[in-house]
């Protein structure tokens, strides 16, 4: 299988693009870059294809800046991977470290789960999980039943998955992550490992996207966040059925 290994990063970044260098000149494993967009340097008025109303029923708070600009980095990271040659692109963020095996080991997620589309490698959270296959690596591929599990810093997707789910990821409405899990809704077949096969870098304490603090100043409370109540118990159930229909 040809596997592009896509690295997301900002301009700013450098000492992190060098780490990454590094480790996979000694591994073999060939980088490319895709410049991440900072949207810490745009004014809300700037962002384009943007579901505003959308994204503050389901999230229950506004949009911080770097929360768009990595949405937008991951959506031209699949359109950079689709004018390629490659049958699969290995996605990373910037604070995932590289592992020796991670190309095999994710090649053969991929043929242990041949119909998957997407398979989330690295997650916050693996609550109620099913497997439905093991690769020849051990690694144990399924879908949780509990979620968002949070995380898009690192994952495998295949060009039909990338030229299915651009259509559905083109306006905002919810964080890239979440929005990549959501299978009933774009219906990409989107699986997950029970078990990291990548963590992250020690710098990954760093956010480039937002603090919690930063979180809690734009987070609605009260009557405000009543629809998100409820859109999340709806979408907690569309969760559920999907992950049951494995």
């Amino acid at each position: 299988m040809r596997l592009g290994v896509y690295v997301i990063n900002l301009d700013a970044s450098v000492d992190r693009w060098a780490a990454l260098c590094n480790k996979a000149g000694e591994y073999g494993i060939d980088l490319i870059r895709v410049a991440a967009i900072d949207g810490r340097k745009l004014s809300p008025a700037d962002f384009r294809d943007v579901d505003w109303k959308g994204f503050i029923r389901h999230g229950g708070r506004a949009i911080l800046p770097g929360e768009y600009g990595c949405y937008r980095s991951h959506v031209r990271c699949l359109s950079i991977f689709l004018q390629s040659d490659f049958e699969a692109a290995l996605v990373m963020e910037d604070d995932i470290d590289i592992t020796a095996d991670l190309q095999e080991r994710t090649t053969a997620i991929l043929e242990a789960a041949p119909s998957a589309d997407v398979v989330k490698l690295f997650n916050h959270r693996n609550r109620g999980f099913l497997g439905v296959a093991i690769s020849v690596f051990g690694d144990e591929i399924g879908r949780c039943l509990h979620g968002p599990q949070g995380s898009a810093a690192c994952y495998v997707i295949t060009r039909g998955g990338a030229a299915k789910a651009l259509p559905f990821l083109h306006a905002m409405s919810f964080p890239f992550d979440v929005a990549l899990e959501r299978g009933w809704h774009h219906g990409l077949n989107v699986l997950s490992v029970r078990k990291n096969i990548v963590r992250l870098m020690g710098h990954s304490n760093n956010s480039q996207i937002g603090k919690q603090l930063d979180y809690r100043r734009v987070k609605f409370s009260g009557p405000r966040r009543v629809p998100t109540h409820l859109l999340r118990i709806a979408e907690y159930c569309r969760r559920i059925r999907y992950v049951l229909e494995i």
